[in-house]
């Protein structure tokens, strides 16, 4: 049910005087079916394209493959989307106001090799080096930003910039060595290879998820209520937060009959609601917002551009701090390569294909969660396949452009509704 549908009651049952509950289910589903035309004329798909590319991904290597939706793909593919996924949830950041950061992959490149060069190389707790490391990314995006928000020059530029130079100075930190090989026993190493076993820790969050669902909804619906705002029926909220029980609970199911719930996914998963919390329900969320839909409204609005450029820039560097010591931990090594590749693209991809716009100021961090799905299931599908890499290359190419795409129609379409 969207927000612009306002509650309805059931009528009453002709015998009990109470409500048909069939009749309460279909008005509930009509509700749907009418804001889904809504949204459609007004170009308003939200995330339906992406649920359905991944559907359909999932349905046609399953077809060739019976072993890509098994507990063991599945569990494997849920980790290896966290290192990259992070990155792009930062890339959503950015992506709000309408800008680009190219210096993800050498900024996560370089929070990696300082990482690995404190621990394994001068004997600095692994706790500490994890945080310095972090700190590495985050000043590095802080000065991006400044520079970005200071001199005005387009951020793609500045970035870019930021890529040569972080990459120049990740290669001099790591020095003639080269390769870098982590404890596979550390706590880095176990971000990525530890699983809990226990059944009822992956039941517990997917319980934890759905009331979180309901809790939410439902505060948003007595805010909306109390303002004599458009708000969703206590049935909608109800088949929501069963809907979302329904996928949880058949994930944990699936993941615990391989080796459990890993801890790498719950720290995804915990990262990316806080986020979109942080950018939906603060002020500081507002200001994103708002600055991505009218640069020249916010001054006037009051709102510290300055300010703002520069900390989306710094979440944007934090993030790829953390998803470079993510995608060390997978490998157990950090090397000159670190960060390379086709790592920016993939993390750029899994923004916008999730449905975060190249114009600004339209997209959740949940974009990058599922785009990361679709890229990821396309690479695990391509493996399970023996597909050749170059045809992975296409699609994922393929699925951009048709997002893209997508998206710049439906800015149209909402221009057209007078929505943009």
């Amino acid at each position: 049910m969207t927000d612009n549908t306002r509650t309805e009651l059931a009528t009453p049952d002709a015998e009990t005087g109470r409500p048909h509950p069939g009749r309460a289910v279909s008005r509930v589903v009509e509700g749907w079916v009418a804001a889904f035309r809504r949204k459609l004329s007004a170009g308003e798909l939200g995330w339906l394209p992406v649920v359905l590319v991944l559907a359909a991904v999932w349905i046609i290597f399953q077809s060739l493959n019976e072993n890509f939706l098994s507990p063991r793909n599945l569990s494997n593919l849920s980790v290896d989307i966290v290192g990259t996924g992070l990155i792009a949830v930062g890339i959503v950041f950015v992506l709000l106001l309408g800008e680009l950061d190219l210096s993800v992959g050498s900024i996560s490149g370089l929070a990696a090799a300082v990482f690995a060069v404190l621990n394994v190389n001068s004997g600095v707790p692994e706790w500490l080096a994890l945080i310095v490391g972090v700190l590495a990314g985050t000043v590095a995006g802080t000065v991006q930003g400044y520079s970005f928000a200071k001199t005005r020059v387009p951020a793609f530029v500045v970035t870019l910039a930021g890529l040569l130079t972080w990459n120049g100075i990740m290669l001099a930190i790591l020095g003639t060595s080269g390769t870098i090989n982590l404890d596979e026993n550390g706590l880095v190493a176990k971000l990525t290879s530890y699983y809990f076993t226990n059944d009822a820790v992956a039941y517990g969050l997917a319980a934890v998820g759905a009331s979180v669902v309901f809790l939410v909804s439902y505060q948003d619906r007595r805010r909306r209520q109390a303002v004599g705002m458009p708000h969703r029926s206590l049935r909608a909220i109800g088949v929501r937060t069963g809907a979302v029980a329904v996928i949880a609970f058949a994930v944990a199911y699936l993941l615990n009959r391989f080796q459990g719930l890993p801890l790498a996914l719950l720290i995804f998963l915990v990262t990316v609601a806080g986020l979109d919390i942080v950018l939906r329900h603060t002020h500081y969320g507002r200001q994103v917002y708002a600055l991505g839909g009218s640069v020249e409204a916010s001054r006037r609005a009051s709102l510290s551009v300055t300010w703002v450029r520069t900390a989306v820039l710094a979440v944007s560097g934090t993030m790829a701090a953390i998803g470079g010591l993510f995608l060390a931990s997978r490998i157990t090594s950090v090397s000159q390569s670190s960060g390379s590749g086709v790592l920016l693209l993939n993390a750029i991809a899994a923004a916008v294909i999730g449905g975060t716009s190249l114009f600004g100021g339209r997209g959740t961090t949940w974009s990058a969660v599922l785009g990361m799905l679709v890229i990821q299931s396309i690479a695990s599908g391509m493996a399970i396949t023996d597909t050749p890499t170059a045809v992975q290359s296409v699609i994922t190419g393929g699925v951009l452009f048709a997002a893209v795409v997508i998206d710049s129609l439906s800015r149209r379409s909402q221009e057209a509704h007078g929505r943009a």
